[in-house]
């Protein structure tokens, strides 16, 4: 029998998750099927009544649906709860698990390229105090980083998200940079600066160690304002769009029973839709 699969999300005709997951399903040869439904959060408790019917295997969650979907789960796995978000769905014998992969997705894409990066790091220096931000910053705790500085534009909310996450974490507000870059081995834009090339100002990354490692998790454009200055300074970075292939993985081996690779194949289809 077809396993069917999804993503929902309001709006959701811009996800990339449909060709993610359907040119998987076309490589292993699998006989099921993955689309893009959209759900108003009120209309959330009736979709959900169709998956414990058994309509679908599963599916992904997007905004704005990432934290309602927490009242509607049976379970939730701890990872998710600590998030504060859920963005992936097992549906098993009535019963819907949550769980959230921002976290795979985030460690998997500096792992293939910028593989070591974690080794020994000190410092880091995590932009933004939103939902993306709570991911990244639990991400970063389990692979045993020093510090780990959260700087925001208003310092309350980042001190506020530093208390409330386990780790040894610290809320500064922006201003804060300045002092703290030259200890910083690497900086992580959470926030949704960089897209249609928004950029911050006054962020001196100059006083980044030389060694230091940028990344940013917006991937439209895939080289943000914020990547653009971190070459030009001849430092290492990483693009965003890694981060939403690797956290596609764990939902896939779910639902289908194959674990997908994330291949330059793969890459380079979903980058072929992004427009430059």
């Amino acid at each position: 029998m077809s396993k069917k699969a999804f993503v929902i999300g309001h709006p959701i005709a811009h996800s990339r998750s449909p060709l993610i997951h359907g040119t998987w399903l076309k490589t292993y040869g699998i006989d099921g099927s993955y689309e893009a439904i959209d759900v108003a959060p009120e209309a959330l408790p009736k979709f959900f009544d169709r998956l414990r019917a058994g309509e679908f295997v599963g599916g992904n969650v997007t905004i704005p649906l990432k934290e309602p979907v927490f009242a509607l789960c049976d379970t939730i796995d701890p990872l998710a709860r600590s998030i504060g978000a859920a963005n992936t769905l097992v549906a098993r014998d009535g019963k819907i698990s949550g769980s959230n992969t921002d976290y795979l997705g985030f460690l998997g894409n500096l792992d293939q390229n910028a593989p070591g990066w974690s080794d020994g790091l000190g410092s880091a220096i995590v932009l933004g105090a939103g939902g993306a931000a709570r991911a990244v910053l639990v991400a970063l705790a389990a692979r045993g980083i020093n510090t780990i500085h959260v700087l925001n534009r208003t310092a309350e909310k980042a001190i506020g998200l530093s208390d409330e996450i386990e780790g040894p974490l610290q809320g500064h507000g922006l201003e804060d940079f300045a002092r703290l870059a030259p200890e910083a081995m690497l900086l992580v834009n959470t926030t949704s600066i960089g897209m249609h090339g928004s950029a911050f100002p006054n962020l001196p990354l100059n006083l980044l160690q030389k060694s230091a490692l940028v990344t940013d998790i917006v991937y439209t454009p895939l080289e943000t304002p914020l990547l653009a200055q971190a070459r030009a300074l001849g430092l290492a970075t990483v693009d965003g769009l890694g981060m939403l292939l690797h956290q596609a993985v764990p939902g896939f081996a779910a639902w289908f029973g194959v674990t997908p690779e994330v291949t330059p194949a793969l890459r380079a289809a979903v980058e072929r839709t992004l427009g430059h």
